[in-house]
């Protein structure tokens, strides 16, 4: 298992776009992709179970991998984070 912290300065937070954006790039990806928020964690590949953490700005999320592809899995969401939603 891979996984890696980021933390969310888009005024915005977690929105419809950027999240759409986050399901559509783990969905590429052959392994398990979550994304954990205070105490929830949910499928990345699930637009509606992000939608349902209302992650906002300045959140620290935690985003893991497991599975065949992981290392690049994290790597792609991460640069999804990177370009549109933080740090």
């Amino acid at each position: 298992m891979k996984a890696q912290t980021f933390t969310i300065t888009a005024e915005s937070g977690v929105h419809a776009r950027p999240a759409t954006l986050l399901v559509n790039k783990a969905g590429q990806f052959e392994s398990e992709v979550n994304v954990a928020y205070k105490d929830k964690t949910v499928n990345l590949k699930s637009i509606m179970g992000v939608m349902s953490l209302g992650i906002p700005k300045g959140a620290e999320i935690e985003v893991s991998a497991t599975g065949s592809d992981e290392e690049e899995a994290i790597n792609g969401v991460a640069e999804v984070i990177k370009e549109h939603l933080g740090e």
